[in-house]
């Protein structure tokens, strides 16, 4: 496996829209991998493949309660609103407080091409819409209130 440089702000690929995937191939499974294995390098909870430059609706996320894999997400049903503070491997140095639904239902595949549906509550689901976000171009900084510096040891959270 590889660990990927990660695109920081200022980099177009973060503000487009991230294309379908149409078939699972071995590059499909070789990149959800190697973005399990960066977004644990640097200690992240979720990863979106235009975080490390590739436009492909692909995102990897675990928050603790195992990993999460998924292909052309699509998210709804949401309900209730929780606001937190969110980070992001892509902004470095800085965090804000982002409202979102505090439960979602998520649409995808899994890295065999079956389609999966599962129900995200507190903290995977605020993972979950952190990343999918990333796949239509949209920033934390963009919905975040107080935005802010932080921080060396904060940032290491």
């Amino acid at each position: 496996m590889a660990v990927y440089k990660i695109v920081e702000m200022g980099d177009d690929i973060l503000r487009e829209k991230a294309r379908a995937v149409p078939k699972i191939t071995p590059n499909i499974i070789k990149l959800l991998n190697n973005m399990t294995e960066t977004m644990h390098h640097f200690r992240g909870v979720g990863l979106a493949a235009p975080q490390i430059g590739v436009s492909k609706r692909v995102v990897v996320v675990d928050v603790g309660e195992g990993l999460v894999e998924m292909i052309n997400p699509e998210l709804f049903n949401f309900a209730g609103q929780d606001t937190d503070t969110e980070g992001c491997l892509s902004i470095p140095g800085l965090m804000g407080d982002v409202a979102r639904a505090s439960s979602v239902e998520v649409k995808c595949l899994d890295r065999h091409g079956k389609e999966q549906v599962f129900k995200a509550n507190g903290y995977l689901a605020r993972a979950v819409q952190h990343e999918v976000d990333h796949l239509n171009g949209i920033l934390f900084i963009d919905k975040a209130d107080n935005v802010r510096k932080i921080k060396q040891k904060e940032e290491q959270r």
